[in-house]
Parts: structure tokens; sequence; C-alpha cells
């Protein structure tokens, strides 16, 4: 008899998603090349020549006492079926075993790699991790699965997180002059809120508060009145009056078709100038009723007249003075604390970026060659949009704008392609990957009216944004925090070690596969060392991801060592000039 068939293993209990094996001896059980250990692999054989693969969620040691009286012990291991090796080949799944099965050992290191190597096609295979247990077996994932399906990358704080995201992106810019996988065409815009990424990636398309440049008139309703209006206090007469100001001078300096000009609403992407509408909206809060419920209005060369539609475009170039006889008018007064807002948000010099002179002058497409890097001084296959000199309370809405413009290209995009391609592929064929990191500092798992824009935006793009070729990597230390509505769109997961209960079982309960005991080990992962778990891979496993080179500026700032050194001397001078900068 054969040394296998001597090891007393067998199947107890058979469930839907899981498998009960009782052992007599570990030691024997286990291969000599690996030790057993939650996360490892198990063979389990029938009659048909089938191979179901499961892995090892838990163990448990029963103690029983034999005739003779000696205690004896047998190890209980609860695996999850996984898939079935058939024919060489291997299928998700673990449903088709046949009961009972014949035999049950642990998986053998060459079989696990054959998996690996062999399930995938060359040309889709993409790599950043080795298994955990054997760092000498590449884990490769489906690179169209694993791009087009979006992406969460979740892990505590000092868990590899940001390292494994430049592994990954960086993993796909080297192989863009490799013969067989070339990713020439790849096109990836990092949300970098910790200016972390520069360093990783020092040849990117690199955008910060110095040199971003964003058209304010781009911005939709719902950002303009999160951006302008205390939107707690519900204003109506507010809302209307913003309305009425850029409905009206986005129609005056519409230079197009006239049939088109009514047409145009509070939503237009058209141009509208900020300050005629700062003067409007100074002119309207001013105005008072005649006894005949008239505004009367004078301008500056005597013409009187009632305000009406037709001439509320006077209102945009000089202030006006009223005639009308009663106190009690349509705003009279009631919209300082509007102007006051509008004001500070437009002279704020940290908005320049929004409301400084460029904005008001760059076109449309040159704002999406920037973010592309189309640009042929800063083509790149990376974007970098360093967002850490963002005020917060602009964050989400610039957030917004961007995302927005972003899935809006691959949607018109795909359009055009449909309009203009017969026969060819009319799918968008420049994809863009758009990474969130610390996503939910801008679309958090509440309602609050100011993450509304961001929330609104990134939600399109995680429900329809693969059809247009726009994916997204969400990456966050406080899943739970994050939108649900996005995060469960999410059809791969790399869970890093994350030590938060609450975490744990958000991103427990969001999971395609039930793992419930490998997630339990999630508190206990090592650095860099993570749960890779989706539709795009073909095993789901605990991994070790490849360490990146160039690294993230992400390192912790080592306190002990430096309080030892000497006292340092600090020009604080130049930090007050940084500052004000």
């Amino acid at each position: 008899m054969e040394e296998n068939e001597k090891i007393n293993a067998e199947v107890i209990a058979v469930l839907p998603n899981k498998v009960k094996i009782s052992v007599d001896d570990l030691e024997d059980f286990q291969l000599a090349e690996e030790k057993l250990k939650v996360g490892s692999y198990l063979r389990i054989a029938d009659n048909d020549n089938a191979v179901l693969i499961a892995i090892i969620e838990n163990f448990n040691i029963e103690v029983a006492v034999n005739q003779s009286g000696e205690p004896s012990r047998k190890y209980i291991l609860e695996a999850n079926p996984l898939g079935i090796l058939r024919d060489g080949k291997f299928e998700r799944g673990g449903d088709t075993i046949a009961i009972p099965p014949k035999k049950v050992e642990p998986a053998r290191k060459d079989e696990i790699q054959k998996i690996f190597e062999e399930t995938l096609l060359d040309d889709k295979k993409f790599s950043f991790a080795t298994l955990s247990a054997d760092n000498s077996i590449s884990v490769p994932v489906d690179g169209d699965k694993f791009f087009n399906k979006h992406i969460a990358v979740v892990g505590s704080t000092g868990s590899g997180k940001s390292h494994s995201i430049a592994k990954i992106l960086q993993n796909v810019l080297n192989a863009k002059d490799e013969a067989y996988r070339g990713m020439n065409n790849s096109h990836i815009i990092i949300f970098d809120i910790h200016s972390e990424y520069h360093t990783a990636f020092p040849q990117a398309n690199f955008i910060d508060i110095s040199n971003l440049v964003l058209p304010y008139w781009l911005l939709n309703s719902d950002e303009l009145q999160e951006l302008f209006i205390d939107t707690e206090a519900n204003d109506h007469k507010q809302r209307n009056v913003l309305k009425e100001a850029i409905v009206n001078n986005r129609k005056e300096h519409f230079e197009g078709d006239s049939t088109l000009k009514e047409k145009i609403h509070f939503d237009s992407p058209l141009f509208f100038d900020i300050d005629e509408i700062l003067l409007y909206i100074k002119n309207r809060n001013n105005e008072k009723k005649d006894k005949n419920n008239d505004i009367l209005y004078k301008m500056s060369d005597g013409e009187q007249y009632i305000f009406n539609v037709q001439n509320a475009k006077n209102l945009f170039y000089e202030k006006v003075t009223y005639t009308g006889t009663s106190a009690s008018g349509t705003n009279n007064g009631n919209l300082i604390n509007f102007i006051d807002r509008l004001e500070n948000k437009i002279n704020d010099k940290r908005l320049d970026f929004l409301f400084g002179e460029k904005s008001r002058t760059i076109s449309f497409e040159e704002t999406l060659s920037e973010l592309l890097g189309y640009n042929e001084s800063t083509k790149s296959n990376i974007t970098i949009l360093d967002l850490s000199g963002v005020p917060f309370d602009v964050l989400s809405i610039t957030v917004s704008l961007i995302s927005r413009i972003l899935f809006e290209f691959g949607y018109y995009y795909k359009r055009m392609k449909e309009e203009q391609e017969t026969d060819g592929n009319k799918d968008n064929d420049i994809p863009v990957l758009l990474v969130y990191e610390e996503a939910h500092k801008y679309v958090p798992n509440n309602d609050s009216a100011k993450y509304r824009a961001s929330r609104e935006s990134i939600e399109r793009i995680a429900k329809e944004g693969r059809k247009y070729g726009i994916s997204l990597m969400l990456a966050s230390q406080r899943p739970s925090e994050i939108s649900e509505t996005i995060f469960s769109q999410c059809n791969n997961f790399l869970s890093l070690r994350l030590t938060n209960p609450t975490d744990q079982n958000y991103v427990k309960k969001l999971l395609p596969d039930t793992l419930e005991s490998i997630v339990d080990k999630m508190p206990a992962l090592k650095v860099g060392e993570g749960l890779l778990i989706g539709d795009s891979v073909i095993l789901p496993s605990i991994v070790q991801i490849d360490r990146c080179d160039p690294e993230p500026s992400s390192q912790d700032v080592p306190f002990f060592k430096l309080w030892k050194e000497k006292w340092h001397s600090l020009n604080i001078e130049a930090v007050k000039n940084s500052w004000e900068r």
C-alpha cells in the first residue's frame, strides 16, 4: 500500500459551502514542503477522477478516551471548496464532487502552481503578488476582469496599502514595452490627497495645486449649490437667484445657433462669468417693490425700467439703483450672507485653481488633455492629481468635477465611436482607471449634503462606468465609512490587515465569496500580506504583495530616532512664506 493511502484522513461532512475532514495524525498528513495552516490548500478526490480544491478555514481538536482509557486526539479541518480539477483543467465552483469523496490530502505544490499558471491565457495574466504560504508560487489575475470590474483595496494604517497600490500600477506601466503584454495604451489617474505617490512614479504627469486648473463653469447645479449656498439652511430664494443668474449669463455669452439659446439650462456645460454673477446677485439683493408690486430699476444714464427676464442682463454690467417706494421688497437685503459667501470663494487665493484667470479661459479640450496626460509636454500613461493643497471644504466638489468630466469623456467618446465605426470596435478604446486614495473622505457612507456631489459622480461611475471604459480602484483604511452603493459594485478585493471589527464585518458582508474564517484572519496579516479575492482571481488566496520600487512616500515618521538627534534649527519665516503661498 502506498504511503498516501495509509494516511488516516476522511471527509466527515459536506455542506453547501464547507467540507469537514477528520485527521488522526496531523504530522503525517501534511506534506514535507509545506506545513499546514489556515489558508493552505487541500485536494479531495472522488471516484470519477475529479479533484476538489479547498482552502482551510480553521481547525479544531477533539479529545476522546479509547477503550484502554488513554486519551486520543482527532483534528477536524474545515475547508471552503474553491473549484474542481478535472483532466488537468480547473473550474471554479465545488458542487459537482461525487459523494462520498474517496481521498483527502494536502494539495501538492506543483498542482497549485499548475492551476495558477495554466488556467489563464498568457495574454490575460497580470501578476503583482505571490502565495503567502510559498513565495515561489506567483498568483496571477485575469487582467481584463481585474481592471474593468472595479477594485477595492482596504487595510489599516501601516498594513502596506499604498505600497500595494503602487506595485499594481508600477507593474502596469513597466509592462508597456513587453512584446506580448505591452500596455502602451494604459491610462491611470490617481486622486492623491496625501501627496504620497509622486516618489513612486517620478515620470508621471504630475498635477498639484500649483498647476491645477479647473473651469468653474463646468460645475453642475449640485456642485454650484454645494459650493455657494448654505445647503443645510435649505434656502430656496438663494437657489432661485443663483439659477436665474447663471442661466441668463450662459445665454448672454452663448455665441452659437440662436435656436439653441433657449434650450440652455442650469447644467449646460457653457461659460458664464463669475464676476458678472456676483454683481447680478448684489443688484437683486437691493431690490424693492413699489405700490404696484413692480421692481423698478434705474441705470446710470437715468433710464428706468421694470425688471423682467428680457432686461435681466442689465444687472450683469453695472450697479443699479432702485426707485421703489416700499421697504418690503422682494429680496431687500435678504441675500447678504449669500453674497458674502460668494465673494469669499471667488477671492480666496487657495481657490485660484478654480476661480483664477486661467480657469476663465481654459477650454474643455485643454482640461481633458491635462487630466488624461495627452499634452505633448506632459504625455504620460499615469496622471497624479495631488489634492493635498486643495482646501478640505472644496475637496468633495473638486473630486466630483474631475470624476464627472472623465465619466462623460468615456460616455461621449463611446457614442462618437458608435456613430463613426461601421464594422470595427465601437467600445471605448482608451479605457481609464481612476484610483481614489482614502476614498472614505469624499464618498462617505452618509447622506450629508456636503458630500452629495462627489457621491453622485462616483456612484454613477461605479454603476455605469464599465460600459464606457471608466473603472475604479477604491483605497481606504476605513471601508465601513465608504458608500455601500460604491463599495458593493467592486468585484475584486485586496484586503490587507484590518484591525477594526466594524471594518472587518463590513468587508466580510460584501465579499463575493463565503470565506468567513479566512476573513477573520485579517487582523493577524503581516505588512503587505492580504486576501486576494474576486472575479479575476483563479483561487481566493492569501498573498504577499511584491515590493514596489520606487516606493511611495507613505512611511511612518521615525519619532524615536529623530528625537535622539541633535536639536534641529527651524526657519519659521520660510514656513510662514510657504503657508501664505
